[in-house]
């Protein structure tokens, strides 16, 4: 999928490598979270941009689960007014990239 294409998806991409540092991070996840992608990119996901995801309930899921294909019903905290969410974790063994996708 060409950037361009995950731009236009309605739902938020988040892809990172397997230490977290983050990849991908398309249009719509930084419009709805009000993240500029460039401070973004290349920084922890889970340490310094959702801090509210790392818990068991999502960071802990990829450390523990080499094959992740799971929605999880979730609430966003950090930097916003409670929101629920529905969240897509995605890993698979020997693909080095893993995703969250977000549906506000």
């Amino acid at each position: 999928m060409s950037e361009r294409e995950r731009d236009a998806l309605p739902f938020g991409v988040v892809g990172f490598a397997a230490d977290t540092t983050v990849q991908t991070y398309n249009a719509t996840e930084a419009r709805l979270s009000g993240l500029d992608p460039a401070t973004v990119v290349g920084v922890p996901f889970f340490e310094v941009v959702a801090q509210c995801m790392n818990n068991f309930m999502v960071a802990q899921r990829f450390e523990d689960e080499a094959e992740l294909d799971d929605i999880v019903p979730y609430v966003l905290t950090l930097r916003m007014r409670p929101t629920k969410v529905r969240l897509r974790l995605l890993a698979t063994a020997g693909i080095l990239r893993r995703y969250v996708l977000i549906e506000r």
